[in-house]
């Protein structure tokens, strides 16, 4: 199975701002990032992590501020949306190797047939996610962390420069983390950008490249390490937050 070609884009947001009936749900968002980077979306439920993916996806529309994708390559996709999966109808009957191929469907559009290549490069992603050998197996079958893989399968069929992940790893066990951001790692690798948005603030050191620490505006991004302070943690979740971010010093000093 070949790999996938480099990638090569950038991406920045400048003062993005959205609201929904004269509420602000993201506020002067600005932030960039480079080719080949693995980036963590963290905050609280309601800081606008998943308005921020619908904005940077054009599902939303942005009062104020821009969103631009640079050096994108024109033989491949500018981006891949992998959504919550409460946003998924599961008793949809359809199989693992269906869902990787509307990836191609999405790319080239739905009127075209799929041809030998599309079909090979739907076989070479489930492959790379370790899900060859469940091609044939409905989605309704899967466990949690098994779907999650097949809808990283998706995108990649996409050929997209950039890839949104929300809430990747809701409901989905520890193993099947690690063995998905593995994936993950590998797609930055080939100097794809990964955004992926969690709540799950354990690891980030050793699972991300950078941060962005949102609550419907920008609290701090960088690497890890450095945006991982009590005053970040603070702004995040409050009083609360100062022990979750002394509780990570802890485990790190270990």
């Amino acid at each position: 199975m070949n790999p996938i070609p480099d990638g090569g884009a950038s991406m920045s947001l400048q003062d993005v701002t959205v609201e929904f009936d004269g509420q602000m749900a993201l506020s002067n968002v600005s932030f960039d990032v480079e080719a080949g980077t693995l980036m963590g979306v963290v905050g609280p439920n309601g800081a606008g992590k998943s308005t921020l993916f619908n904005a940077i996806a054009g599902l939303l529309p942005v009062r104020r501020g821009k969103v631009t994708l640079h050096r994108v390559d024109q033989g491949r996709g500018a981006l891949a949306y992998v959504p919550q999966r409460e946003s998924v109808n599961w008793r949809f009957p359809v199989t693992v190797k269906d869902v990787a191929m509307m990836g191609r469907c999405c790319r080239l559009g739905w009127c075209r047939r799929p041809g030998k290549r599309d079909r090979e490069l739907v076989d070479a992603c489930l492959y790379r996610v370790g899900l060859w050998d469940h091609r044939s197996a409905l989605m309704t079958e899967l466990s949690g962390g098994q779907r999650q893989r097949v809808f990283v399968a998706r995108a990649l069929t996409q050929e997209a420069s950039v890839l949104l992940l929300d809430e990747a790893f809701s409901g989905v066990d520890a193993g099947a983390q690690e063995g998905l951001v593995e994936v993950l790692q590998t797609v930055r690798n080939e100097g794809r950008i990964v955004l992926l948005a969690t709540h799950d603030l354990t690891n980030l050191a050793g699972r991300f490249d950078q941060v962005l620490c949102l609550n419907r505006r920008v609290c701090a991004c960088g690497p890890p390490d450095e945006v991982f302070t009590s005053e970040v943690m603070e702004q995040l979740y409050g009083a609360p937050g100062v022990r979750l971010a002394m509780a990570g010093e802890g485990s790190k000093s270990r």
